[in-house]
């Protein structure tokens, strides 16, 4: 019986049909709405219970990716999505994957595939320089970076990394040994709990720092105090992770003070930058990585704010060395000669995973299609649209804004109790034509708007502000 693989004039035939599809659905976003209103279980109910006997050609299932998938769709490209953080991609992002999904490889080492290593080192290394990071993270140091899947990964690895300094290597061999201790602002994104987890630290180990409540930031003092109290203890600081561009406001900690204390007390310091980071594209919007030079680690995601499809994060290190003598393991069946030679890098030994795919050719691809210009053009007008935005939030006294918004996001509310605000919001995003989230800021719910899909332009912001004083006008009249 023979395989009905799919020929290479098979492919050809049904690529076309499907980036046919991909540009139609992109060409018609405006038009839908942003998410779904369908109950739970809508999607599951319309889907065969069994899979299919005999195949079918990619004719058959197109149509059903536009009855049954795409209405039960949140469209993060959407030029209304204005929710969480941007989840961006773009045309040269996806040609990049697929260009990767067809070619397979597994990049795990340098020898299972050269290039996928070697153009992840270069490509780094540009987009170290295009974000003028500091020199340490260069791979022509001792430095260098990796594309991790997210930003979560990163502070994983950062958490372990800094776990083997501090223990002074025994961790890796004999586990946690002592209680050891991770820092960050009551606004660090949760992931750093999860970290500490996974870790061994316990969610006990994690100390929230307070911030100071006008700027949202972190507090070197509070810092500083709660390191001498776990001192004081006998317990063990081993990481700080300071954020540029907070989840709930985007607000920047002070790397300067967080770095000098870390420097201090020999305490690793991790920076998340997850999603501002991709605004130092910008010259002028570099003041945020002020500081980041005392940094023993650094990540953003391009998967956010860069027109790089999910999921791809940028991580680097300010020393490779420490960071694969904590999470090396070579069994014998991967061993070789270019790895024992010493002149090649291995990413195996830089994530928690064995494999890898070649994400950086989606990078590349974005890199090379927009270049700085364009990747700079696009960061600006987000920003642009955000302060347009702010400015009509001030426009209307019945509003207030929570937050600076030195980025694209605006955190804003309507002067009134958190009812009528969480009413609001549930009010424009029932619409279908804007999605917005929330979160709180000095505990009072607040509505937030993140620009960031390369098709929102300024009549897009505009009708979520004629849809939030809309329903402002019913739930709080002039």
């Amino acid at each position: 019986m023979s395989v009905p693989h799919m020929d290479p004039d098979e492919f050809r035939r049904a690529g076309h049909a499907v980036v046919d599809w991909i540009a139609d659905y992109w060409a018609t976003l405006e038009q839908r709405p942003v998410a779904s209103a369908d109950p739970p279980g809508t999607v599951a109910s319309a889907l065969p219970a069994a899979p299919p006997t005999v195949g079918e050609p990619i004719e058959a299932v197109l149509p059903d990716l536009d009855s049954i998938v795409v209405p039960g769709l949140t469209h993060w490209q959407h030029p209304g999505f204005f929710g969480y953080f941007p989840a961006n991609t773009s045309g040269p992002s996806v040609l990049g994957d697929l260009v990767s999904s067809g070619l397979g490889v597994q990049g795990m080492l340098w020898a299972t595939s050269p290039a996928c290593t070697e153009l992840e080192t270069v490509t780094m290394d540009w987009l170290a320089q295009l974000l003028d990071l500091p020199p340490r993270f260069r791979s022509t140091g001792a430095g260098g970076g990796v594309i991790q899947d997210s930003a979560s990964s990163a502070t994983l690895v950062a958490t372990l990394a800094a776990l083997h300094r501090a223990s002074g290597g025994r961790w890796r061999d004999a586990g946690i040994d002592r209680r050891y201790r991770a820092y960050t602002s009551v606004h660090g994104h949760s992931s750093i709990e999860k970290a500490a987890r996974i870790a061994g630290l316990g969610t006990d180990g994690v100390r929230a720092v307070d911030v100071d409540p006008a700027t949202q930031a972190l507090l070197p003092d509070a810092l500083r105090a709660a390191i001498e109290a776990d001192l004081a203890a006998g317990d063990v600081p081993a990481i700080v992770v300071a954020t540029i561009g907070t989840t709930s406001t985007t607000a920047v900690d002070p790397l300067p003070e967080i770095g000098a204390i870390c420097a201090e007390y020999g305490i690793w310091l991790h920076v998340d930058a997850a999603y501002a980071g991709s605004a130092a594209v910008c010259p002028e919007l570099r003041w945020s990585h002020a500081g980041l030079e005392y940094a023993d680690s650094y990540c953003f995601d391009p998967h956010k704010w860069l027109l790089t499809g999910f999921d791809c994060d940028a991580f680097w290190v300010a020393d490779r060395g420490e960071l694969i003598e904590a999470l090396t393991v070579l069994p014998e069946f991967l061993r070789n000669a270019a790895s024992e030679s010493g002149a090649v890098i291995d990413y195996r030994d830089w994530q928690v995973p064995l494999g890898r795919r070649f994400r950086a050719l989606k990078l590349w691809f974005v890199l090379r299609w927009y270049g700085a210009e364009g990747l700079r053009a696009h960061i600006r007008s987000g920003v642009a649209l955000a302060a347009r935005f702010a400015d009509q939030v001030r426009s209307d006294d019945r509003f207030e804004l929570a937050a600076a918004h030195p980025f694209s996001l605006v955190c804003f509310r309507l002067r009134a109790d958190d009812d009528t605000n969480a009413e609001l919001l549930a009010r424009v995003n029932r619409t279908g034509r804007a999605y917005l989230t929330h979160t709180r800021v000095n505990g009072r719910y607040t509505l937030r708007l993140a620009v960031g899909s390369p098709q929102t332009a300024e009549r897009h912001v505009d009708e979520a502000w004629a849809l939030l004083t809309r329903a402002a006008d019913d739930l709080l009249p002039r």
